[in-house]
């Protein structure tokens, strides 16, 4: 239970049952293989409650310079931002380069985050992308029948909508390494800032600054479970279907 809860490791845990230090249910205990119901036991460590929790999922605003991992020697990670978490066995769902900022969910639901990231579920990932020379309508058109990254296949079609003159939204149904910067390299431009607005129909907004994070709602859970349990995958091939053409759509 405590070593879930992200208390330390299962011997550092052992050394401070057996010296006193956690209570069950108000009643110090010094026998680390006590078995406990974390439905109903109240557990505390140093006179501080430890609440339980099963699964966590979390929304973080990444910024720049952090990587998405879960530890590294020289750079600090996402999971250092999340200060307050109960689980030490969260992960960044996907990941967002060092330099690329937003939307970034975290949890301990494998299922879940495994779905998510299969590319037969269509997942969309929607990003705020600047550049360095204009956009066209031209660019619109290309991403929308596929870009040629260098592998096997054409990139999945694409939705970019031009916003300013140097400035798009692009989203993308893929995750391959680099992409999209590797996408609008083929169409003769850099990317210049990049930031994830958006995934599985989770919205970023702008409640969260950079480097902040909050819980999600149940209803957010509710929607990434949805889209996990494959109802993306149901609309997509309807959508095949009723384009004709389109058999690669995401």
């Amino acid at each position: 239970y405590l070593a879930e809860m992200g208390q330390g490791t299962r011997s550092e845990i052992k050394k401070l049952i057996r010296s006193g230090r956690v209570m069950v249910d108000g009643e110090t205990v010094k026998k680390p293989e006590l078995k406990i119901d974390e439905t109903t036991q109240k557990v505390s460590l140093d006179g501080k409650q430890i609440g339980y929790a099963k699964k966590e999922y979390y929304m973080l605003h990444k910024p720049a310079g952090v990587i998405s991992a879960t530890k590294d020697d020289r750079d600090k990670t996402v999971l250092d931002l999340i200060t307050d978490k109960k689980r030490n066995d969260l992960f960044p769902v996907g990941r967002l380069d060092k330099d690329t900022e937003g939307l970034l969910i975290l949890t301990n639901d494998g299922a879940m985050a495994h779905r998510l990231l299969s590319p037969k579920f269509h997942v969309e990932k929607t990003y705020l992308v600047q550049l360095n020379i204009p956009v066209s309508e031209e660019d619109v058109i290309r991403m929308k029948e596929g870009v040629d990254i260098g592998e096997k296949r054409l990139t999945k079609p694409a939705e970019m909508k031009i916003l300013a003159e140097k400035e798009c939204l692009l989203t993308i149904t893929e995750g391959k390494f680099h992409q999209v910067k590797r996408m609008f390299h083929q169409l003769g431009k850099e990317v210049v800032y990049l930031k994830r607005v958006e995934m599985a129909g989770i919205r970023l907004g702008d409640s969260l600054e950079k480097g902040q994070w909050r819980q999600l709602t149940e209803k957010e859970i509710e929607k990434l479970k949805e889209q996990a349990d494959g109802k993306k995958e149901i609309l997509c091939s309807e959508e095949r279907k009723n384009t004709g053409n389109l058999s690669d759509m995401g």
